[in-house]
């Protein structure tokens, strides 16, 4: 609080004061008083720090100051013992009032702070008081509750109902009792109210106060005779209060009313050494009279009202059950009596007839202008209409739950009020999970770029990198172990937080590969096996190994494309594992294992490792060697060759290892741009609306059942790519060529939607005279055999040689009945459409039995009905009209036609031509689940059909499923 140590010990000295003056008594010598023990008075002067023998002759006289004419007399007028007895308790009650509101004050000072705000104030008073005999002390806590109580009748039945009034509100006027009457009758001025009849007689005793209580009853029975709320009574007066009738007596009024601390007890303070004493009572004497206890009353009590007044009062209303303070004793009519008096009848009445809540316009709509959209931001019009469009979309009628004013609008239920604060709370959280939604999708952004630039920093100028991998989003758990109970999650553990994990190739010592699911928790990774145990009906998941992050001696990778990882163990043997996601799975890897190690986890890049196996007999474990060789044929598809304990892995060139990364696709919103009638383009019958192509790689399709090798009876497909491990102990023969244009053959068709989880692709045709390594694409980039851009108009070719096209005719039919099938099964129809590199494929061979059969041989070909065939499109060459294609893609030329539409016959008699009819688009259907992982994705169930929109490079295709469209996977579907 700051007081010091002096100030302490001056306090501590001026209570210690006020007990010793107790201790002081008088007694008469000749009709004056005088002090009993002078010794009484030692400890009371030194405490306050004044002169004994000045606070003797103050007990016992006062100067007495009088006026005549001019001149100014005074007289030291000597006291009887029952005056100095006042005086003595009049300087210990003064002293004690005047350290009570200094610590209150010091209390403030320390309190208070600079800043404005609301304050929350508790007032607790003595509550009304009826007792057997009722004195001063009851009189004066008596008027403190009548005031207390007028404020209650003024703010919550007078003045609500006044304002009912005022507003213009539909209202029924309720009686109450307003106890105006009664204040007035305690301190009224005119006519006198008790309180000042009471000073007035106390103001005319003198030396003897025998007969003043006798005196105030007669003044009182003069003058208050007529109230209606006052009657005189055997030994004092009756006033009838709002709690009841009280019975006062005026036995000892005066003696308590006086305050005796005349002007002559000032000055002996001020003269007191303590600076706390002399700071107590700064004022200088005035030869006013002194304040009465009465009129302190009635001061304070305004003061009182004056600031509750100023603030908006809320009442606890304590009912007491008996008045012998005894647990679970009921008095009724007691608790009745209180009821009543308390008004608690008439208030209940008021607020049930009125309205709970009540505002002015302006500040409601402020606060509920987020309830509709009209209305928010800001509401253009007049309030009151503002207020009524609030309330009546909220479902409230008017006149029954709430009416207008003129000022402020008026709610009758707190429930109303409840269920409107409760859409403001929706709307907020609505708000807020939009700006956490914005949030959480900026954050994600930048997380997958920093991810993405420092994965890539692990194998910059390293290794070289896939086209697909480069902008990829990380996902981590590709297998869903944290997304569903399942029998792996409780093997694992509940609580493990799952970092990655994904279906792998693990090879064994004999090299023969074998499916795995790989899983990085926060402690270990795991290798898991699906395996079928006695007793239950399938297979349970078994953790083959379990590699604690600290025993990771170092990883080792080669400088290619492919997806080989070497996990080298401490004391232990290591595992050859192909991982499709293998950059987000080393650098997840790498950032946990610092994690746990405090260290950073080695990387290799070598062409030719070493690695041990596992021991498994006698004789057993060793090593072996994996050697990678860069080869010009499959591309990103490893070939591999067995050769004794070393295994030789053939992989395409990739891009570049100092690749930049490109920028992540973001969903920004884009301005829209006003449209101006002579800058619109005109749609055309072919144009179709599409989607900016997305950039991240599309998803695989769930993992299949590995096909059957010689080598490997368990050889698993690469489940993330779509493509396929191939021997080149394995030959395979009369692969049949694969999707060529939008619309499949029909015995192609059938055989694909034979075996769904063959994904269609796209082979290269070669004649007899045509070289494969002709069509083998170099650094990624096809060998355009188009003679013209599938984007540009078609030029029409005068005159028509007719002696080439029958010689070209020929040639191509003579080559359907040898021409052997290119295996390119690694690439995608999208992708090959995509890359303009290959030649249209003819029309299917009659009698062929479809994708996975061999091509059968055929009668003689049917010279005629070509030759005819030829001539009518030589002949139609003449007259052909070029089609608009600016809006479309090559790809979307190939999967609907073929860049050329013959017109149709004219109309005899001239005329235009019919215009060419919009082609229907294409259908395709889903043979795999798939779930929109962001907003412009569409969700596939398996059998759905959906219109193909375009084809996108890069594996997504853009359609319409059920009037939405957005992209999806192209692995994920078939053409029907």
């Amino acid at each position: 609080m700051g007081f010091s140590e002096v100030e302490q010990r001056d306090i501590w000295n001026i209570v210690a004061a006020i007990l010793h003056l107790g201790n002081v008594n008088f007694r008469e010598n000749g009709n004056y008083a005088q002090v009993a023990d002078s010794s009484a008075l030692d400890w009371p002067a030194y405490l306050l720090g004044i002169d004994k023998t000045l606070l003797e002759s103050k007990l016992t006289s006062r100067l007495f100051e009088s006026k005549w004419g001019t001149k100014d007399e005074s007289v030291n007028v000597t006291l009887n013992v029952e005056q100095a007895i006042y005086t003595r308790d009049a300087l210990a009650k003064g002293v004690y009032a005047k350290l009570f509101d200094y610590l209150v004050q010091r209390i403030n000072a320390a309190m208070f702070t600079e800043s404005r705000g609301n304050n929350i104030g508790i007032l607790d008073i003595y509550g009304f008081e009826i007792l057997d005999k009722n004195g001063f002390e009851q009189l004066c806590i008596n008027f403190v509750n009548e005031k207390l109580q007028q404020i209650f009748i003024q703010l919550t039945l007078k003045a609500e109902q006044e304002e009912y009034v005022a507003e213009n509100i539909t209202w029924t006027p309720i009686d109450y009792f307003n106890n105006q009457v009664v204040c007035e009758l305690l301190e009224g001025r005119q006519p006198p109210g008790v309180f000042l009849v009471l000073d007035d007689v106390c103001a005319t005793l003198h030396a003897v106060a025998d007969g003043a209580d006798n005196d105030l009853q007669k003044k009182l029975n003069g003058t208050a005779s007529s109230h209606k709320h006052f009657s005189p009574s055997a030994d004092g007066f009756v006033v009838k209060h709002y709690a009841g009738v009280v019975s006062y007596s005026v036995d000892g009024f005066c003696d308590r009313n006086r305050d005796v601390f005349f002007p002559d007890l000032i000055q002996l303070l001020q003269s007191s050494s303590c600076q706390i004493i002399h700071g107590l009572f700064p004022e200088p004497p005035t030869r006013s009279r002194p304040t009465t206890a009465g009129n302190k009353i009635r001061s304070q009590a305004g003061e009182l009202v004056a600031k509750l007044m100023q603030c908006a009062p809320h009442y606890v209303r304590c009912i007491k059950p008996n008045e012998t303070k005894r647990p679970r004793e009921w008095d009724e009519l007691r608790v009745k009596h209180q009821v009543e008096y308390l008004g608690l009848r008439e208030n209940i009445s008021v607020r049930r007839a009125g309205f709970a809540y009540r505002r002015p316009f302006e500040k409601f709509l402020q606060r509920y202008a987020i309830l509709t959209k009209e209305s928010w931001p800001m509401w253009r019009g007049n309030v009151r209409t503002g207020v009524k469009h609030i309330l009546s979309s909220a479902g409230f009628k008017e006149g029954n739950e709430f009416q207008l004013g003129l000022t402020k609008v008026f709610i009758k239920n707190p429930e109303s009020l409840f269920h409107l604060e409760e859409l403001r709370e929706q709307q907020f959280d609505k708000h807020a999970k939009i700006i956490q939604r914005a949030f959480k999708k900026h954050f994600a952004q930048k997380q997958q770029c920093t991810q993405r630039e420092e994965a890539a920093a692990l194998f910059h100028g390293k290794k070289e990198r896939r086209k697909l991998s480069i902008n990829r989003h990380f996902v981590g758990d590709y297998l869903g172990v944290s997304s569903q109970q399942s029998e792996l999650q409780t093997m694992i553990g509940r609580r493990e937080k799952i970092l990655f994990s994904i279906p792998v190739i693990k090879y064994d010592r004999r090299f023969k590969p074998s499916a795995r699911d790989l899983v990085l928790t926060s402690r270990s990774l795991l290798l898991i096996n699906s395996e079928s145990q006695t007793g239950s009906n399938g297979n349970q998941p078994v953790i083959k190994r379990n590699i604690p992050f600290p025993n990771i001696s170092h990883v080792t990778l080669s400088s290619f494309q492919d997806d080989f990882v070497l996990l080298h163990v401490n004391d232990d043997y290591d595992s050859l594992l192909e991982v499709p996601m293998k950059t987000e799975f080393i650098y997840v890897l790498h950032k946990r294992y610092v994690t746990q190690t405090g260290r950073h986890l080695r990387i290799l890049f070598s062409n030719s490792v070493e690695f041990s196996v596992k021991k498994t007999g006698l004789g057993g474990g060793g090593k072996r060697n994996v050697v990678f060789v860069p080869t010009i044929a499959n591309l990103s598809i490893p070939s591999l060759k067995v050769n004794g304990n070393t295994l030789t892995v053939g992989i395409g060139a990739g891009l570049p290892s100092d690749v930049t990364l490109p920028p992540l696709r973001t969903h920004s919103p884009q301005k829209a741009k006003k449209s101006h009638p002579r800058r619109a383009k005109p749609k055309t019958l072919n144009s179709v609306p599409t989607r900016p192509a997305p950039t991240r790689a599309a998803p695989p399709p769930p993992v299949q059942q590995p096909p059957t090798h010689s080598l490997s009876p368990t050889l698993p497909s690469d489940a993330l790519n779509g493509s396929r491990r191939v021997m080149h102990s394995v030959k395979q023969e009369n692969s049949p060529p694969a999707q060529q244009t939008g619309k499949l053959p029909n015995d192609l068709n059938r055989a694909t939607n034979a075996s769904p989880q063959i994904k269609p692709t796209r082979n290269l045709l070669l004649d007899n005279n045509q070289d494969a390594t002709n069509c083998v694409i170099n650094n990624n980039r096809p060998i355009n055999v188009f003679k013209h851009e599938l984007n540009e108009k078609v030029t029409v070719k005068s005159p028509v040689d007719f002696g080439q096209e029958l010689t070209n005719t020929i040639k191509r039919m003579k080559a359907k009945e040898k021409v052997k099938p290119f295996e390119n099964s690694n690439r995608t129809a999208s992708e090959t459409i995509s890359t303009n590199s290959s030649v249209l494929p003819e029309k299917p061979i009659p009698g062929g039995k479809g994708l996975n059969g061999k091509v059968s041989e055929k009668s003689p070909v049917d010279f005629g009905q070509e030759l005819t065939n030829t001539i009518r499109r030589m002949k139609a060459k003449e007259r052909v009209k070029p089609v608009e294609s600016s809006n479309r893609t090559g790809s979307d030329t190939i999967s609907t036609t073929n860049s050329i539409v013959l017109p149709e016959k004219p109309i005899p008699g001239g005329g235009r031509p019919r215009p060419t009819l919009k082609p229907s688009l294409i259908k395709v259907k889903a043979v795999y689940d798939y779930q929109a992982q962001d907003a412009d994705e569409l969700s596939l169930k398996e059998g759905d059909f959906i219109d193909l929109i375009k084809e996108h490079p890069g594996g997504w295709w853009q359609g319409r499923l059920m009037g939405k469209e957005g992209l999806f996977p192209a692995n994920y579907v078939l053409k029907v």
